[in-house]
Parts: C-alpha cells; sequence; structure tokens
C-alpha cells in the first residue's frame, strides 16, 4: 500500500458518513485549502511508488529482511564478530549477504524509478478545469484536478478523474467512451447526461451548478455506481451508466463535462490496479520443507563437532602451550568450548542452507518465462499475440496440473456467433442456404455439396459487406461512389472491430420467410425483426469517424452504398411489395450483383439535415421523403448515413441478432438514450422514443427495452433472453383454454420443441416477446421505477423487484438459434490433455442441451460412454440419484473398466451438489468420473467448483476461461490461464498465463509445464547436493583438527566457488536442459504423468542425493588426505586439491544430469573450470597476506606444477562418480523410464521413429476399445484418471 492510499483509507476509516457528499469548488475558488468544503478528500495525483530517495534503504532492507533466509544469514555474519566464536575475518563473511541484498536492492531501485517516471508523466498530463474568475475553462495538469472540480473531456482525450456527466456537445446528451485501457474491451460504450440535468439546447455553465452530489463512498465495482443529486428537495438518481471512468478515452463525442466525484487513488480503476497475486508453487512448498532438513542436518554435524570438541579438550592432563588464555589468565572450561565451538561450526558450515538457491530459482524462472513466450507455435498471427507469463513464480506448476475446468463460449468455441435459424410464431424457418455458406466457410463441405452451393447461393437482400466494402461490380456504376475499399474480406480475417468478420455480419435469406413477410398479415414478424434490430446495447457510429476527432473536418463528398441505390430503386410501394419485386427480378440467383446504368438511372440529390425524425406517414411514398430520411446525418450524434453504418455491441450475440435483422432489411441507424431508429425494408424510418432499458442480469437472464411506438402511440415493451426466463412470463398460455391463449399455447409449444431441437444442434438460443403497456400502468409503475434509481443502499434489489413487475404476462413473439463454433483443434487438445491423465471439466451458462452436444463434438464426452444427468427439482431427488450411483459403483466394480462414466449437472442440481451435506458423495462420484459437464453454471458456482475440488482432493488444477464471468473460476484455481478473445480482457488481466488459442494450451502443459517442472526439480535438488558435498568436506577435516573448527580452504575461495565457481551451471541446467524433445512429448502424452504424481522432486530423490553428497565428500576428503599423508605440506595446499576435486566431481556430476548437450552447455561447463583456475592462481598471485597467519601465495602455482596433483584430481574424480554413474547404466539398461525410451525412440531415424510412433497409437487404440482387457493385462497406476487404459511404451513392435 503507497503512502497516499494509506493517507485515503485513514480518511475513509474516521469519516462516520456512510456516503459521499460534494459541493462544487467555484465558490470557494482561491480560499485555503483548510476552507474549502471537499478538503478531505484525495487529491488527483498518483503516488505507486513504494520508497522517497530517503526512505529507500530502510524500506528496501525492512522488506528483504522478511525472507528468513535473509535474516539467517545476517546473523551468521553478526555471529561471525563475536571473538569467541568467529571462523573468519568478520569483514569477509558479510560478503556473501551483501552482494545479494545489493543485487536485489538495485533491482527493486530500477523498478521503483521507472515507476516514478510513470507517476511523474501522468501527473503532468494537461486538462481542461473550469475557473471562476476567467469564466472559461483553463489549461491544468491532473494533478491539481480536485474533487468538486468542472473538467472537460475533448474527444480523443483520456478522462483524467471519475466525473458525472452533465453536458456533451451530443444533441441526445450521449457520450462515448472506450474502456479499452480499463477492461481491454475495444467496443464503445454509452454514457449518458444525468436525466433531466442539462438542456440539450443551451450552453453548460458550471456557475449555475447548485446541486449537491451525493454517491457511494470510493469501491472498485466497475459495473456499478449510486447515487443522486439534490437541489430544493428534489432527487435526481443517476447511475454508472452517468459516469466517465478515468484512463478511458472519449470517442466519437466533440467535447463532455462533468463534476469530479472520486479523484486520484479513490478512482474507480486505481482501486483496480491491483498488483499480481503472489503464489507460491507447490515445488516451492516442497523445497521449504528440504530447507528445514537441511537446518536439522546442518544442527546434528554442529552439535557432533561441539561435542567432539569438548570431549578432545577433556583427553589434556594439562594446558597445552598453544592454548591462548582469556584476559584474566584462565582458561575456558570444556562443556563453555564445546558450546562456542557448536555456533562456530554454524558460521563455517552455513553454505549448508543455499544462500544462492533462491536468487537462482528466480532468474532461472525469467530464463523459462523468455524461452515459453517466444515459442512460435503459441503465437496467434490473426491477433498478432503471443503466450503471456503473468505469474513467474508458478512456471513448474504448469507441469503438474490434474484437473482443468474449462468455459465453454470464447474458449472451446469461437465465441464468433453466427445466425443460423430461426422460429417466428411457431413457424421455423432453417435457413439451409445459410447454413450451406457457413459450411463453406468453414472449409466443411465435399466437393459436390460445394458445387451445389456455388450453383444456389443466395445473397443476403441487403449485404453488410455491399453497405460497408463497397465490392466493384455493385459499386462500379453508381452515381458519385469512389472505390475506396480493397477486396472482399474472406472469412476469418482480422478486423478493426469486433464481431464484425463476414463470417458473422452475413445471412442469407430463407426465401419462405421472404415469402411470408409478402403477405399482407405480416405484422408478427415485422414485430420479431423490431424486436432483434432495437432490443440490445448495441451502439451506432461511423465508420469513417471512428476513433477520430470529432473537430475534424468531414470529406463533403457523398458516396452511394449499393443499400442506397435499392431503396431509391423501390420508393413506391410498401416494403413487402419491394421484397417481391427484388426476389422476382433476382430468382434465378441471388448472388449476383446488381448493375446499373447511369444513363438510364436519374440521380438524386440527397439532401442531410439535422433534427428529430418523425416517422414519415405510410402513404407518403414520395422518392424525396425516402431520400431525405434514408441521407440523414447529424454531427456529434450516433446517427449515420446507411452505407456507413457501424455497429460496436458489447458482446457477439447482439451482434449477429442486428446484423441478421439489417440483412432481412431492418436497419437499427441510430441509437440514443431517448430514442432508437430503424429502418424497414421499404426505407421507412421509424423513430421510437426510449421510455426505459431493463438491461440484463444473470439472474433474470433477460433484458427488455420499453419504447413508444411512432404510429400507434403504444408504450410496447420488447423482451429477449433466455428460455427458462421467457418462458415462465408468458400470458397464460398453458392456463388458460380459450382460442386466443389456446393459439398462444400451441406456439409457445411449438417453440419450445424447435428451441429443444435448436439446443441438441449445439446452437445458442434466444426468445423474443413483446408485451403492450396502458398507460396508467406504466405511469405507476414508473413511481417505483424512479423510487429505485434515487436509492443508494439496495438499490440493485429494488431495480430487480421493478423489472419483475413489468416483465410479466409477454406474448411470445419467437426464437433464434446462433451458431458458435468450435475452435481449431480442441477435439484433440482435449484428448491429448486426458491421455496425459489430466481430467477435463466443462463449466458453461449455455442451456444443457446446447453443452452436451458441443461436448460430444469436443470430445469431451464419447458415444460410448455411460452419462449420469443431474437435472432434479428438488434435494431429496438430487440425494437419492446421487447415493444410489454410488452404491452401484461400490457393488459392480467392474462397471468403471467396462465403461467411462461422464458426469452432466445443471445448476439448479449443482447449487444442491455443493451444499455442505452433500459436497463428499459429490466429490467421490466425480473421483470414478472421466467428464464432468456442468450446465448453466453462474460464476459464483464455477468458483465454488474449482475450490471444492482443489481443497478436498488436494490436487493441482488450472482453470481457463476468456470472459469476466470467468475471472472468479480463473482466480480460484491454482494456476489461471486467460484467453484473450471477443470479451475483452478481464480474464487476461486476472491469469497467470495468457493464450490466445484453447489448443495452445496443449504445447504449454505437455511440453513447456513438462520441462519446466523438471528442470526445476533437478536444479534444486542438484543444488542441495552441491551444497552438502562441498560443506561435508569442512566437516570431516573437523575429525583430525581437534573439532576446533579450522577450514583448510581459504575462506576467500569458498566464497568464489558458491558465487562464481559453480552457480552458472546449474541456472545454465534449469533454463536449457530437455529431458525429451518438444515433438516427442507432444506424441506421447503419457509423459507428462511424472510431474502430477512429484516424479521429478521425491522425498526419496532429495535423501538419495543427499546420501550421494555424502560418499563424494568422503571421496573428495579421504583420497587427497591419504595421498599427503605423512608429508610436511600445509594447511592450504592439503585444501587445494579437495577444493579443485570437488569442483570436477560437482561439475561431471551435473554433466551425467544433463539430457541434451548443447553449445551453451560446453561453453558454461567448460567456462567454470576455467575460471576456477585462472581466478585461484590470480589470486594465489597476489594475496600476499589476505588472510594471516597462513595466507595461500603462490600455492596454487605450485600445485598446479606436481603431477602428483593431476593424478589425485582424475582418480578422485572416478572413484567419486562411479557409483552415480554405474547407477544411472544399470537403470537405463535394465530398467529404462518411459522418458527414457521416449528418448532413445526420437533419436532413431525419423521414419523409424514415426512407424513406431503409429504402431504404439495403434495399441492404444486396441487397448481403449477394449477398456476391461486393458486393464486386467496392463497393470495401471492407482493414481491416473479413471478408465484411462496404460500401454508401456515398450508394448509396441521395436523397430
Amino acid at each position: 500500500m503507497t503512502w497516499t492510499s494509506w493517507c485515503c483509507w485513514t480518511k475513509w476509516r474516521d469519516s462516520s458518513e456512510s456516503e459521499r457528499k460534494l459541493v462544487s469548488n467555484l465558490p470557494y475558488e482561491g480560499l485555503k485549502p483548510k476552507n474549502q468544503p471537499n478538503r478531505r478528500y484525495a487529491g488527483n495525483a498518483i503516488k505507486t511508488t513504494k520508497y522517497s530517495f530517503w526512505s529507500f534503504i530502510p524500506m528496501n532492507l525492512y522488506e528483504q529482511f522478511h525472507r528468513w533466509a535473509n535474516l539467517y544469514f545476517v546473523g551468521i555474519a553478526v555471529l561471525n564478530f563475536v571473538p569467541a566464536v568467529n571462523a573468519f575475518q568478520p569483514q569477509v563473511a558479510l560478503i556473501p549477504i551483501c552482494i545479494i541484498l545489493s543485487l536485489t536492492a538495485i533491482k527493486d531501485a530500477w523498478e521503483d524509478f521507472r515507476r516514478y517516471q510513470s507517476d511523474r508523466q501522468l501527473n503532468g498530463m494537461t486538462c481542461l478545469i473550469y475557473s471562476r474568475s476567467q469564466r472559461s475553462f483553463v489549461e491544468r495538469r491532473w494533478k491539481d484536478v480536485r474533487v468538486g472540480d468542472f473538467v472537460r473531456v475533448l474527444s480523443n482525450e483520456i478522462i483524467p478523474a471519475d466525473i458525472l456527466l452533465l453536458h456533451t456537445s451530443d444533441p441526445n446528451g450521449v457520450c462515448h467512451m472506450e474502456t479499452a485501457n480499463l477492461d481491454g474491451e475495444t467496443n464503445l460504450k454509452q454514457r449518458k447526461v444525468v436525466p433531466g440535468f442539462s438542456s440539450t439546447n443551451s450552453s453548460f455553465e458550471p456557475l449555475n451548478f447548485s446541486s449537491i452530489v451525493i454517491c457511494e463512498k470510493p469501491n472498485d465495482d466497475l459495473n456499478h455506481f449510486n447515487g443522486f443529486l439534490e437541489e430544493d428537495r428534489r432527487k435526481t438518481g443517476f447511475g454508472i451508466e452517468n459516469l466517465l471512468l478515468r484512463g478511458c478515452t472519449v470517442r466519437n463525442t466533440a467535447d463532455a463535462s462533468g463534476i469530479v466525484v472520486y479523484a486520484g487513488h479513490e478512482t474507480k480503476s486505481m482501486l483496480n490496479n491491483n498488483r499480481l497475486r503472489y503464489k507460491r508453487s507447490k515445488l516451492e512448498k516442497k523445497m521449504n520443507t528440504e530447507v528445514l532438513f537441511c537446518v536439522l542436518l546442518l544442527i546434528c554435524m554442529c552439535l557432533i563437532v561441539a561435542v567432539g570438541h569438548a570431549i578432545w579438550l577433556q583427553t589434556f592432563s594439562s594446558v597445552p602451550i598453544y592454548f591462548v588464555p582469556n584476559s584474566d589468565g584462565t582458561f575456558t572450561s570444556a562443556v563453555l568450548s564445546g558450546v562456542f565451538m557448536f555456533l562456530t561450526m554454524i558460521i563455517l558450515l552455513q553454505v549448508m542452507i543455499p544462500i544462492s538457491l533462491y536468487l537462482s530459482i528466480e532468474l532461472v524462472k525469467m530464463g523459462q518465462v523468455f524461452f515459453i513466450t517466444q515459442d512460435v507455435d503459441l503465437y496467434d498471427e490473426e491477433k498478432d499475440t503471443r503466450v503471456q507469463c503473468r505469474a513467474l513464480n508458478i512456471t513448474e506448476d504448469l507441469g503438474q496440473i490434474q484437473y482443468i475446468f474449462s468455459d465453454k463460449t470464447g474458449t472451446l468455441t469461437e465465441n464468433k456467433m453466427v445466425f443460423r435459424r430461426c422460429t417466428i410464431m411457431g413457424t421455423e424457418f432453417p435457413h439451409e442456404e445459410n447454413a450451406m455458406r457457413l459450411a463453406f466457410l468453414a472449409g466443411e463441405m465435399d466437393t459436390d455439396e460445394e458445387v451445389i452451393y456455388q450453383q444456389n447461393r443466395r445473397e443476403p437482400l441487403f449485404s453488410l459487406e455491399e453497405a460497408q466494402d463497397g465490392p466493384e461490380g455493385a459499386n462500379a456504376h453508381l452515381p458519385g461512389h469512389s472505390s475506396l475499399h480493397g477486396s472482399r474480406v474472406t472469412a476469418g480475417a482480422p478486423s478493426s472491430r469486433a464481431f464484425s468478420s463476414p463470417l458473422e455480419t452475413e445471412v442469407i435469406l430463407d426465401h419462405t420467410l421472404v415469402q411470408l413477410m409478402e403477405e399482407e398479415e405480416a405484422k408478427p414478424y415485422l414485430d420479431f425483426f423490431l424486436a432483434m434490430a432495437i432490443c440490445n446495447t448495441v451502439v451506432v457510429s461511423k465508420e469513417t469517424a471512428r476513433r477520430q476527432r470529432a473537430n475534424e473536418r468531414r470529406n463533403s463528398s457523398i458516396s452511394w452504398s449499393p443499400l442506397e441505390c435499392l431503396e431509391v430503386l423501390f420508393g413506391r410501394g410498401t416494403c413487402f411489395q419491394r421484397l417481391s419485386m427484388f426476389l422476382t427480378r433476382n430468382r434465378g440467383s441471388l448472388s449476383e450483383p446488381i448493375h446499373m446504368d447511369p444513363t438510364d438511372s436519374p440521380v438524386y440529390d440527397v439532401p442531410t439535415f439535422s433534427g428529430s425524425v418523425e416517422g414519415p406517414d405510410e402513404g407518403d411514398n414520395s422518392p424525396s421523403n425516402c431520400r431525405a430520411t434514408t441521407g440523414r446525418v447529424q454531427a456529434g450524434s450516433s446517427s449515420v448515413a446507411p452505407e456507413e453504418v457501424c455497429y460496436e455491441a458489447q458482446s457477439p450475440d447482439e451482434a449477429a441478432l442486428v446484423h441478421a435483422a439489417k440483412a432481412y432489411g431492418f436497419t437499427l441507424l441510430e441509437r440514443t438514450p431517448d430514442h432508437v431508429t430503424v429502418r424497414l425494408p421499404s426505407g421507412k424510418v421509424l423513430e421510437f422514443k426510449v421510455l426505459d432499458v431493463l438491461s440484463f442480469d444473470s439472474i433474470r437472464r433477460r433484458m427488455s427495452i420499453i419504447v413508444r411506438h411512432p404510429r400507434s402511440k403504444e408504450i410496447i415493451m420488447y423482451t429477449k433472453g433466455a428460455d427458462s426466463g421467457i418462458m415462465e412470463r408468458l400470458r397464460n398460455t398453458f392456463e388458460d383454454r380459450r382460442r386466443v391463449e389456446s393459439q398462444s399455447r400451441d406456439v409457445a409449444i411449438k417453440t419450445q420443441t424447435d428451441l429443444d431441437m435448436y439446443a441438441k444442434d449445439g446452437l445458442r438460443t434466444l426468445c423474443f416477446a413483446k408485451k403492450v403497456v396502458s398507460e396508467q400502468a406504466y405511469m405507476a409503475w414508473q413511481v417505483k421505477r424512479q423510487e429505485a434509481m434515487s436509492a443508494i443502499s439496495k438499490k440493485e434489489e429494488l431495480l430487480m423487484d421493478t423489472a419483475d413487475d413489468m416483465e410479466n404476462n409477454l406474448t411470445l413473439l419467437g426464437a433464434t438459434g446462433i451458431e458458435d463454433r468450435l475452435q481449431e483443434n480442441v477435439p484433440e487438445t482435449i484428448q491429448a490433455l486426458r491421455e496425459a491423465g489430466i481430467q477435463v471439466w466443462v463449466l458453461t451458462g449455455d442451456k444443457l442441451e446446447t453443452a452436451v452436444n458441443i461436448a460430444y463434438s469436443c470430445k469431451l464426452l464419447d458415444q460410448r460412454d455411460l452419462v449420469f444427468t443431474f437435472n432434479m427439482e428438488n434435494k431429496g431427488a438430487c440425494k437419492t440419484m446421487l447415493n444410489g450411483i454410488l452404491q452401484e459403483l461400490l457393488r459392480n466394480g467392474s462397471l468403471e473398466s467396462e465403461a467411462s462414466i461422464g458426469l452432466v449437472i445443471d445448476g439448479r442440481s449443482l447449487s444442491m451438489l455443493l451444499d455442505d451435506d452433500l459436497q463428499m458423495q459429490f466429490v467421490q462420484l466425480c473421483t470414478h468420473c472421466r467428464s464432468v459437464l456442468c450446465c448453466r453454471a453462474t460464476p459464483l458456482q464455477k468458483s465454488r467448483v474449482v475450490t471444492l475440488l482443489r481443497r478436498r482432493l488436494k490436487v493441482m488444477t488450472l482453470a481457463i476461461g476468456d470472459g469476466a464471468n470467468d475471472v472468479n473460476m480463473i482466480q480460484a484455481a491454482d494456476v489461471g490461464v486467460g484467453i484473450s478473445g471477443q470479451e475483452g480482457m478481464q480474464a487476461v488481466m486476472a491469469s497467470d498465463f495468457a493464450i490466445s488459442r484453447f489448443k495452445h494450451l496443449k504445447k504449454l502443459l505437455l511440453v513447456h509445464g513438462h520441462w519446466c517442472y523438471t528442470r526445476l526439480a533437478n536444479m534444486i535438488i542438484y543444488f542441495f547436493y552441491k551444497n552438502v558435498a562441498y560443506v561435508n568436506l569442512l566437516f570431516w577435516y573437523q575429525f583430525f583438527c581437534g573439532f576446533s573448527g579450522t577450514a583448510m580452504i581459504d575462506y576467500w575461495f569458498m566464497i568464489f566457488f558458491n558465487l562464481i565457481f559453480t552457480s552458472s551451471p546449474p541456472i545454465m541446467f534449469g533454463i536449457m536442459d530437455r529431458e525429451v524433445s518438444a515433438y516427442m512429448l507432444l506424441q506421447l502424452p503419457e509423459l507428462y504423468k511424472r510431474g502430477q504424481h512429484a516424479g521429478g522432486y521425491r522425498r526419496s530423490t532429495f535423501w538419495i542425493a543427499i546420501l550421494d553428497a555424502f560418499y563424494q565428500s568422503l571421496v573428495c576428503f579421504f583420497v587427497p588426505y591419504w595421498t599427503y599423508a605423512g608429508s610436511d605440506i600445509d594447511i592450504f595446499t592439503l585444501g587445494i586439491p579437495m577444493n579443485t576435486v570437488s569442483l570436477f566431481t560437482i561439475i561431471l556430476h551435473l554433466a551425467i544430469e544433463i539430457k541434451s548437450w548443447t553449445v551453451v552447455h560446453w561453453v558454461i561447463m567448460v567456462g567454470s573450470v576455467i575460471v576456477y583456475f585462472v581466478v585461484s592462481l590470480v589470486f594465489s598471485a597476489l594475496c600476499v597476506s589476505c588472510n594471516p597467519p597462513s595466507d595461500p601465495y603462490w600455492l596454487v602455482q605450485e600445485q598446479v606444477a606436481d603431477p602428483m596433483f593431476y593424478l589425485v584430481c582424475i582418480l578422485t574424480t572416478v572413484v567419486a562418480l562411479l557409483p552415480r554413474y554405474t547407477l544411472h547404466a544399470l537403470r537405463g539398461t535394465l530398467v529404462p523410464s518411459d522418458h527414457l525410451k521416449a528418448r532413445q525412440k526420437d533419436q532413431l531415424p525419423p521414419h523409424h521413429r514415426d512407424r513406431w510412433l503409429r504402431e504404439y497409437r495403434s495399441l492404444k487404440e486396441l487397448c481403449a476399445s477394449f477398456p476391461s482387457m486393458s486393464s486386467s493385462t496392463v497393470p495401471q497406476d492407482t493414481t491416473q484418471s479413471p478408465s484411462t487404459p496404460t500401454v508401456p511404451l515398450s508394448s509396441s513392435t521395436r523397430v
């Protein structure tokens, strides 16, 4: 927490008010700060730095000393200053810990300096603040903004604070805001002026503002904001739709003005600016246990030396002459000397606790992250994105995943919603030609089908492509047209807008539906398409002006689109007559463009004007009227010319529906807070006055818009939502038996049948309904609605109650089926993950039938699976079925081996299974299931499922999703993966890793996860071995020096040994070693299972490494000791060969463990030996008096000149490494591991290797076809996933 945010928190804590009250600062301009009414609120200056110039050293040291390892080594260094226990020169003992602390401090200082530069740049940005003295907006810096100031933001400028919108340049009081900097979503959001505050025809005068702003206290909720303006006891409520958020950008609006309600660290964006969560990896937790074992081992060794020293002293009958007395002439007792020796040995053997291990792990993880992000296979060329590693400290957890929890929409599917088919008033329209087009674009058609499609292909009646991209064939002869666009965009090509590819925007019309629309009684179809066009939150903007400044001069030239020309051609007659004319002229092939000769068609002048548009009279079909309305352009509003229609949708579902309505001629032209404008196929423009919008929420599962019809002046509510949210609100459909109600009941039954068919086909379904509301009923409801809008406490509940009161007695219009295709290689990825022993769960909000269909398509479920479906209404039935399945599984043990078990659960049943009394049985059942599919799951239920499995089963979990509704699930898992898809970046910002496609998860886990885990596990084990092997040299020497704590190796060499000589090889080992190639890991997913059960880092592996270290240290000590026994060499001359053979042994030990050699390996390994000799020779030549009274001057040169030295080094190294080398040779020959077999197969010629892989896969498929046979003949690991056949890698025919 920064100092500024701490001060803010203190102010909030001390305040007794439950809400924020603020007034304008203008009457108090020029007064001292203590006289300002809003002085207690935070300023707008941002401070994200942790340190100041004076506080850096104490605060940084304070933070570093929170690590127990740093405290331990500082304590050892301080202990060395005590004369009675010191082992070396006190100043020398400080060098290692000082180097570690200094390197960490330099890194922290650099990071904080970069934050300081960012803060300075941000605080120095300019904005416009109203000044009372100058009576105008003047330029000031961001840090000068205060709560209560009036700020004006121009187009394309970043909003400096959270501002309550009071005025915009738009006549409709609308401001468009882009929130990409906040949540990653590039679509525009609409904000509107506080209702009834500012007149659109008058200029904004901040001096006239006399209201009191009362709002909620600062919080981090980006989707909710409550408050009201109070003036003369009159309250005007406002919400999040009236708030401009700091960090967002104003778009398509010349200027917007308002009063600042939150500033600086109190803004919603800053309160959401949390740092990355620190997660401790599973391997790190185990490592801490091993460190504790090393501490216990160190204490035991020190106790042995202390007891030995006390016993050794007692063996003297008299005090030897070389004993130094105390200052008072007395000698220390043997027991006290033993205590002192214990502390001395703690200092001498401190390297037993690896001080450089933690720093080396950080460097290794940084290297691993670098190679992950540079993998070209994880790069998405279409989106130009690569994998992101947002949590640097859990890379090895990728290699230990046991459960994956995945979202469906946007994660397994493309989230490119395509209008597929619809049902209107009980009549289903399959849109077969549209289905053929989708199959053709997806490349899924056979050659014969493709020929049929090309022959019968029909374009949309009003193609969005023609309206926006302007193909040459349609525009070559149009008056005033200039060819500005390129060739047609292919399906799947990237677009500048979300949900705008041709795959999503084009719809081929259903011929039967068009014929029905030609009939006189076509009002239900009109209502259905009007509901599709206006019941949404789609924002209409200009393609030419999007993302541009509003004050730039627009091009005055007029370009006609094919849509305008069609309207001119069919300027007379009703909309259905014009549809008939078009179909008659083009019945042979609707795919042919309309060619117009400029000499045969008149040139019409298209005037532009501003002002409100009333719907033209039905009898007035003059071309001039049509041209005037269709050519309408308003400056500063979202109204656009037809050729410039550009939709900004917040969800792909809404975009697909609006484009489908447009294909049938119902074009959404303009949306403001006050009205919605739609052009009919006839060219007539209807402007609906918007009375209220009931926004969508996950509880109601529907949204509604209340409008006044421009013709009949009726109040109509159009509603869309899930079938579960619409069908239960219909008007007595299933109760009343009268004829009218019977007809409605038949429509509902037929529609429900069609919905079930859509769901079985894997389509996403939405229902549409309408309701005509009387004036009296609406006015009474509006009073309740306004009271709810003005409330601060429980506002959401009150608004939901008013929505429920209105959304009843609905009349069903129809339903739509929207297709969301699977992403590329999703079935293959799921199959590979399951072969790797990973359980895959899918948690989705879709209805059960749709989710089941997708589950079979992506191979989550198989046709041979035994699937249990939980879709109960009450808890008793759910409990009965749960206990019955468990009893059957326990009674019939072969059931699980004969068939794979799948589980399908709907939202209501899931909430029951998550209750405390059913959790244990539910978890027990899940352990028997190969696949689990949860439907209609809420975001909270998703996170609860992940948390339940992670805690109860003690398994490593991974959650993957792409939307804001997946954030809770991602944060609840051990590893969170976000997909940068169509729904913004909220999932990515909450994740530990981010990818662009689900298929990338395969290589991320099976390859990089396996590598990261194996490398780090081996490096940590090697680090413990290295330190124990080296420290034990000093321990063995104590048995020959009276346990006196004497070291036969110069302390400088001991420092250099860990910091220079042996530091680089293990780091290189942890970054670059490859046990198995990426190709083999992808071809053999079974190799991933070892990491799931800690196969690379077992407790036995640790103790074997420690025992090997003890053995090697014995050899490295006693072989040189016995060689030089009886000679007159000094202590350091004995220590030099011991130090050298220890280096050789440790380096060559690592060489045995390395699985893949590269040039980098050779350079670092050989370079470490060369550096050792160079530093040793230089140090020995320069150190004349470095460690008196014994100095290593010229000792290394003498040893190098002695042939005995080389003989000792070679013999000792061979004897020390012989057991480990022999063990590796025997294990590789007699009981080779699967990884060794895979590595051996990878070394075969490519054609032999591929043939072996084909044979192995064939055998594995055979065993999968007969699970009972494979389970009875092949021993299985009890910890692997259920019903997963195991095939030994050696089972296949040898090549």
